[in-house]
């Protein structure tokens, strides 16, 4: 953009061009004043005092001796008494999947690691989202469907023991056994998707090889994940899915597989992240609502997302919105985060296209300290997968951020919209870029402007 189209573009954000009264009024206040009312409504659930431990059901930790039916039969137990906890102690503990259910805090306690069983089988079908579509396939490895006050919590560790050898070769990259391939079975799903097929014939599992979720509460409600570290997952590690009222605090998170996405709530409501660390193959936290035809059947945003006081290592983005959008994100916060990694790509990256179509709006960040990052620091980016290709429009409107100082960056802004479909109302206030590889990339934006911006 030259000096006369920027401000030409200035000049038009201050009058409100082409803008909705609504969101030139948004614009002009400080988004930041509902905050407050947002993070009141976020509330942790609370349980009785009464503990299950899965010893008294026969577990043992020895690391071999199969624990699935101890828990199941402890979170039961707890459940029909009305709530309380199941404590893993220390030790290592192997299980299948873990189901729970409503008043059940599965509390992890410290010493103990809970470690996840290799064999696909121990894993039943459920209802579950496999990268914005709603399918029948394994159950994530900790699952709650349609649950009410539930946690997992301690100071103890949860192991997915995936790798090169187990459940990461499904991605279909690298692969030491080329016939688990999931290609195939993700394409057959994409099209389910866009025809209509109902979710319920829509089933996977064995031979399919979509790999399950980590842990994943799904159409559940006041949901607290606080203190365990999550090592070695499938595929994405915390995916809270249709669900209110969720609190993710003081989670370690460190696995580098494929799609190991560190936390993606998707189309989810009153979301509070706070006081993590990623460590991850794939995003720190990506904030998703569902893919192309899916997402726009459920039409269920993700809304009223917090992100406070993280750490961000490894990773392609720190917080990411997308490219699963098609269902709409809106009323993001990110704040008083650190990030610094030459293996993280990015601080905030929007992901969409012209397939997904959705509506990202109303996204705040502030406060951020990154050192080095490898790509554009700030991306906002309509050319992600399918790119143009498709006829649904992609928006992203009312983004701002302020008061961010990186160190080292491959650039630092990116920012790319469509002739037809420009990005809209970006506002860039106090930014520090102390050294950057390549000049800005700054493509059919309106609205964009910035203050005491220093790329050096």
């Amino acid at each position: 953009m030259d000096t006369i189209s920027r401000r030409r573009a200035v000049l038009a954000f201050a009058a409100g061009a082409a803008l909705g009264s609504t969101r030139v009024a948004r614009a002009a206040a400080d988004p930041w004043t509902a905050l407050p009312d947002i993070l009141k409504s976020i509330q942790a659930p609370t349980f009785p005092e009464r503990d299950f431990e899965i010893t008294r059901y026969g577990a043992r930790p020895d690391g071999t001796t199969d624990c699935t039916e101890a828990l199941a039969r402890a979170i039961a137990d707890a459940n029909a008494a009305g709530g309380g906890r199941v404590v893993v102690p220390e030790g290592v503990w192997l299980t299948a999947a873990v189901h729970l259910k409503s008043n059940v805090n599965l509390n992890i306690a410290k010493g103990a690691t809970l470690r996840f069983s290799q064999n696909p089988r121990q894993y039943p079908i459920v209802l579950t989202r496999f990268e914005g579509l709603e399918c029948m396939n394994y159950s994530p490895f900790i699952y709650a469907f349609e649950q009410r006050n539930i946690a997992i919590t301690g100071e103890g560790t949860l192991d997915g023991q995936s790798g090169p050898e187990h459940w990461w070769p499904w991605k279909g990259r690298g692969a030491t056994t080329p016939d688990r391939d999931q290609r195939k079975a993700r394409a057959t799903l994409g099209d389910m998707a866009e025809r209509g097929v109902p979710v319920a014939q829509r089933v996977f599992g064995e031979g399919a090889f979509l790999r399950p979720m980590f842990l994943q509460p799904y159409r559940s409600e006041n949901v607290l994940i606080e203190g365990v570290t999550v090592i070695n997952s499938p595929m994405y590690e915390i995916h809270p899915v249709l669900c209110r009222n969720v609190t993710v605090r003081r989670v370690n998170i460190s696995s580098h597989g494929p799609n190991n996405d560190g936390c993606d709530p998707e189309s989810s409501s009153g979301v509070l992240i706070e006081g993590c660390t990623f460590d991850t193959g794939d995003d720190c936290i990506a904030i998703k609502s569902g893919r192309n035809a899916d997402g726009r059947r459920l039409h269920a945003p993700s809304e009223n997302i917090i992100v406070q006081n993280c750490t961000m290592k490894d990773g392609h983005g720190g917080v990411t919105l997308g490219s699963e959008c098609s269902g709409g994100i809106r009323n993001v916060y990110a704040r008083g985060c650190q990030m610094d990694s030459p293996h993280l790509d990015r601080i905030l990256r929007f992901k969409n296209n012209a397939m997904r179509g959705g509506v990202i709006e109303h996204v705040y960040m502030r406060d951020i300290d990154a050192g080095q990052v490898a790509g554009p620091a700030i991306e906002i980016d309509f050319q992600y997968e399918e790119g143009p290709n498709g006829p649904f429009t992609p928006v992203v409107r009312d983004v701002q951020v302020e008061n961010v100082t990186c160190r080292q960056a491959g650039t630092a802004l990116s920012l790319r919209g469509y002739k037809n479909a420009p990005v809209q109302d970006v506002r860039l206030r106090h930014l520090r870029f102390e050294k950057v590889a390549k000049p800005n990339v700054i493509e059919n934006v309106e609205g964009l402007v910035m203050e005491d911006v220093k790329i050096g």
